[in-house]
C-alpha cells in the first residue's frame, strides 16, 4: 500500500473520497466527519482539476493492492512552509495507519522540497481531531482564522473558526 503522487487521471476518484471522508451519511462511519458542522460538498472535480495546474500543488494518494485509492493529502508549497490540507482516509478503513502513514510521506516531500515547517488549518472545536495531530508533533501556534467565506468548501452550519497547527522537521 504505497504512497505516491496522485494524477489528474485521479480526480474522479479523490472527489469520492474526499466528500466521503467530511460529509454526508458515509462520512459518519469514520471519526473525521464534518457532516455535523457543514453541509454541502467539501471539494468538486473542478477545483481539484485546477490543483493539478499549479506547479506549486502536489496532492499525495494512499493505493491499495487493487489499485483504490484510501487516503490523499494535498500539499501546497508556501515558501518556507509546506501546507497540508484536505487530509482524508476512507471512513471505512481509518484507524488503519493510513492517515499516519499519509503524514510522513508529506513530511518526507516537504524535506524533498526544503521545507522544514509544515503548516495546517483545523476547525477549532474537533478536539479528537487537533488531539491526533498533536501526538504526531503537530502544535497549535495560536493563531486563528475565520472559516472560508467561499461556500465552494461547504455552509457552516454555526460559527466556525481555524487553528493554525505547525510542525518543523
Amino acid at each position: 500500500m504505497p504512497v505516491i503522487k496522485a494524477l489528474a487521471t485521479d480526480v474522479p476518484e479523490l472527489n469520492i473520497l474526499v466528500n466521503s471522508a467530511y460529509r454526508g451519511e458515509t462520512s459518519k462511519k469514520g471519526w473525521t466527519t464534518e457532516a455535523n458542522l457543514l453541509e454541502g460538498l467539501r471539494i468538486d472535480e473542478d477545483t481539484l482539476y485546477g490543483y493539478f495546474d499549479s506547479p506549486h500543488i502536489t496532492i499525495l494518494k494512499n493505493i491499495e493492492d487493487d489499485g483504490i485509492i484510501t487516503g490523499c493529502v494535498y500539499l501546497e508549497k508556501r515558501s518556507p512552509k509546506l501546507y497540508v490540507g484536505m487530509f482524508s482516509v476512507s471512513p471505512l478503513l481509518q484507524a488503519k495507519g493510513i492517515g499516519r502513514k499519509l503524514l510522513i510521506a508529506s513530511e518526507e516531500c516537504a524535506r524533498q522540497m526544503d521545507c522544514h515547517t509544515l503548516t495546517m488549518t483545523v476547525i477549532s472545536t474537533r478536539h479528537e481531531l487537533i488531539s491526533w495531530y498533536q501526538r504526531r508533533g503537530y502544535q497549535p501556534t495560536g493563531e486563528t482564522l475565520p472559516f472560508h467565506h467561499d461556500k465552494k468548501f461547504g455552509k457552516p452550519k454555526q460559527p466556525i473558526e481555524l487553528i493554525v497547527m505547525e510542525k518543523t522537521i
